[in-house]
């Protein structure tokens, strides 16, 4: 069962290389290849989630070298959860873009095999170096799937999203330096014991690298200030890639997550909850601007990334509560968000091929093509993001505000999330409802340009909207067993000995 770890790593790695063997091959055998295997690693995602639902935690010494001197993979539950969410989200992703728009440039599925590929390591690495090593080989995927498919707009977004994380990239090999220089480790658990027993003289470069680290970590997840280079790339990519992408802000908030609690959890001795004062309130703040910037963007894929941007904040802000209760409820809501943003964006790319020249402008033009269809999807999205019953989005919504209301807490934290929750949810609500009625209400009968006229959009993708929505029902079906499960994730998150225990073994 231990070797069961590296296989959700491998699988697309070696999937990526045979594609790239095979690049000659009919593109439709690439494609039944690169769906196979993405429905291989949701079995195997589930398979590992099934061996650690109990508590335990599988460790992969590669090369059998034991930590802290070799390189290890580790896997628990928190590690699980986002395995299963991220292959679920790249089976639809991967399926959409096999409807054509892999025809757009070359390489996309190995590409795409590449970017699971980062992404799985991500989760799964117990080193910090390592983690910088997974982050670079999913940035460098995403490079060429934001640029897939070419144009001007793509190019000046995709430059300024390469140019920004390569100097997190910088801070990131900056702040394992002093790691290492100071502590003479990378490994993560072996960082929890050392960092928790530093000398008073090496604190200060201990605490610069733990924030050099939440910056580089807040930068991947899009946290205010570091957020200005997420809408113009998530709004202008193609739309399987933009679907992807909504888990890729999440591997910020996880690395934030795994390292302030594991490292600088309350154990850390004088370093203890070192993230702790800003996380919440710079969450929060995202949390705002980002319903703020939805309201005031004039393109439906605009504002999908804004919404992605205050998903984020929801996110942080449930984790920035520090309790078992706050964490579990934004890792319940993390997969909605996922779902729903990976929804929003889908159905935008169809409304925009049957609006001719207006695209995905909020303005009203012509009636689309199954008009209604598209209609009542939209309207679902938007239940979803706004957090209404019966969807999930309402769920995840209410056991954040629950969790907040916890009276160990500060007394200006539950009114001023419970504040922010709300009226982002409302402003979400007024912003959704003015983009339906400008695309669907108030659209014409006059017909569109012979010149640009586009076939009404297949059921194939309209089923694959629908499919990602219908995620989010089986959430609320199952709402009791998986609010139980991301409680464990979040008891076993602030149980950092445990972690420390698997990978270094018992310490006298």
């Amino acid at each position: 069962m231990t070797h069961l770890v590296i296989a959700p790593v491998l699988v697309p790695l070696l999937t990526g290389i045979v594609l790239l063997l095979l690049r000659g091959m009919d593109l439709r055998w690439r494609r039944g290849l690169a769906l196979v295997s993405v429905l291989g690693q949701i079995a195997l995602a589930l398979v590992l989630t099934r061996a650690v639902a109990d508590g335990t935690i599988l460790v992969y010494a590669l090369g059998h070298w034991p930590a802290p001197f070799g390189i290890v993979l580790v896997a628990d539950r928190l590690a699980a959860w986002m395995l299963v969410t991220t292959a679920v989200l790249a089976l639809f992703a991967l399926a959409y873009a096999c409807l054509g728009t892999d025809r757009e440039g070359r390489h996309f599925h190995v590409l795409f095999q590449l970017q699971l590929f980062g992404l799985s390591g991500a989760f799964l690495t117990g080193d910090l170096f390592n983690l910088f090593v997974f982050f670079e080989v999913l940035l460098i995927a995403s490079y060429g799937l934001l640029l897939h498919g070419g144009g001007r707009l793509r190019t000046r977004a995709g430059l300024h999203y390469v140019v920004i994380n390569l100097a997190g990239s910088a801070l990131f090999l900056i702040a394992a330096g002093i790691f290492y220089g100071v502590l003479g480790t990378l490994n993560l658990a072996d960082l929890a014991v050392k960092v928790a027993a530093v000398r008073p003289e090496n604190l200060p470069l201990v605490r610069t690298a733990g924030l050099l680290l939440f910056g580089v970590f807040a930068l991947k997840a899009a946290l205010v200030p570091l957020y200005l280079w997420l809408p113009a790339a998530y709004a202008n990519t193609s739309a399987p890639v933009a679907a992807l992408f909504a888990i890729m802000t999440k591997v910020g908030a996880y690395a934030i997550l795994r390292v302030s609690t594991l490292v600088f959890g309350t154990g850390a001795g004088p370093a203890a909850d070192l993230m702790a004062d800003w996380l919440l309130p710079l969450a929060l703040l995202t949390l705002a601007l980002g319903m703020l910037g939805a309201a005031g963007s004039d393109r439906l894929r605009v504002q999908t990334a804004y919404l992605v941007l205050a998903s984020v904040g929801t996110l942080l802000a449930a984790g920035g509560l520090g309790t078992a209760a706050g964490i579990g409820a934004g890792l319940w809501y993390l997969p909605h968000s996922c779902f729903a943003a990976a929804a929003l964006f889908l159905l935008a790319d169809l409304i925009a091929r049957g609006r001719g020249d207006l695209a995905d402008r909020l303005a009203p033009g012509p009636v689309m093509g199954r008009h209604w269809v598209l209609g009542v999807l939209f309207f679902l999205c938007a239940i979803a993001i706004s957090g209404l019953p019966p969807l999930s989005g309402f769920i995840g919504k209410f056991l954040i505000l629950r969790a907040a209301l916890d009276p160990a807490l500060a007394a200006w934290v539950p009114w001023c999330l419970l504040a922010v929750v709300l009226a982002g949810g409302l402003l979400a609500l007024m912003t959704l409802a003015r983009g339906g009625s400008l695309l669907f209400y108030r659209a014409t009968e006059q017909e569109l340009d012979p010149g640009v006229q586009t076939p009404p959009p297949t059921g194939a993708a309209l089923g694959l909207v629908a499919g990602l929505l219908a995620l989010g029902v089986a959430m609320t079906v199952w709402a009791g067993p998986l609010s139980d499960y991301t409680t464990a994730v979040a008891r076993q998150l602030l149980k950092p000995a445990d972690y420390v225990q698997a990978v270094m073994g018992p310490r006298s």
